[in-house]
């Protein structure tokens, strides 16, 4: 663990959850044929992201009381961040063309694999169940709309 990289991380997605709530007050409280406005889900992830945010700066404060300068510090991960920067990338660029359900779980299995999970058929049922149920959730539940299958697999 890094602590001071992750401290420093931490006030960046604070200041992004503030940002992102900022700003989900400018989008419209609702949209037509839906219950659910488009402004809750960036609200939501904003409040998420700064309590996550928050606690992850309390845990490094609390860890770094009782560390001494000369513990040696886990080595940071670029190539594990860049490849999930990547893939976060390109699953921004085909959630409308391939629907939500097929890129969602793609990129949740990618991203398992990245960090390390040792079982790719454990990963991908919770890449599956994950971007299942949230769509199921959403889209029928909620009545909010989400990218559904592409035409193309005729469903």
């Amino acid at each position: 663990m890094n602590l001071m990289f992750d401290r420093i991380g931490s006030l960046i997605f604070a200041l992004v959850g503030a940002l992102f709530i900022a700003e989900s007050q400018n989008i419209s409280s609702s949209a037509y044929g839906s219950q659910v406005g488009p402004n809750m889900f960036p609200l939501g992830l904003g409040v998420i992201l700064i309590l996550l945010s928050l606690r992850l700066l309390w845990e490094t404060y609390k860890k770094g009381v009782g560390a001494s300068s000369s513990e040696s510090q886990s080595p940071l991960r670029y190539k594990r961040f860049i490849f999930i920067l990547a893939a976060t990338l390109l699953y921004v660029l085909l959630l409308e063309k391939l629907g939500y359900v097929i890129s969602s779980f793609a990129f949740l299995l990618y991203a398992f694999t990245v960090m390390g999970s040792k079982s790719v058929l454990k990963s991908g049922i919770v890449a599956l169940l994950f971007s299942v149920g949230v769509y199921v959730i959403y889209v029928h539940l909620l009545k909010g709309t989400l990218p559904g299958l592409p035409a193309w697999l005729g469903v």
